[in-house]
């Protein structure tokens, strides 16, 4: 079991930047493959970016692209989301997620919600115009 605790989310006027943080803790050993995800009301959570520790394999949403930037401490046990040029559209609740190395190596498999076991509680990012 792995617990993931987020922060850094806040309310940012659009072309803003916000730097999210994750911290893992328990069994992180196996949790190589490293994600965040969002969620919009009313719609679908949806992979943003992922990351596997062992490096070799990042990828990223079409939308965020040359906008975000994912990034992991391994020593602090910890993943970045670096996010500029924020628009409204990224309004969402932003998780952070966790699982096996496997999960990071197919791009379809790495931002999908349904291949992670591992979730934190969430951070609030709301972008204005």
């Amino acid at each position: 079991q792995v617990q993931l605790v987020e922060s850094g989310g806040g309310a940012v006027q659009a072309g803003g930047s916000l730097r999210l943080s994750c911290v893992a803790s328990g069994y992180t050993r196996s949790a190589t493959c490293m994600a965040w995800f969002r969620q919009a009301p009313g719609k679908e959570r949806e992979g943003v970016a992922s990351d596997y520790r062992g490096g070799g394999s990042t990828f990223y949403a079409d939308s965020v692209k040359g906008r975000f930037t994912i990034s992991q401490d391994k020593a602090k046990n910890s993943v970045f989301l670096e996010m500029n040029s924020l628009l409204p559209e990224d309004t969402a609740m932003y998780y952070c997620a966790a699982d096996i190395g496997a999960t990071c190596m197919n791009r379809d498999q790495a931002l999908s919600p349904r291949e992670y076991d591992n979730w934190g509680q969430g951070t609030q990012v709301t972008v204005s115009s």
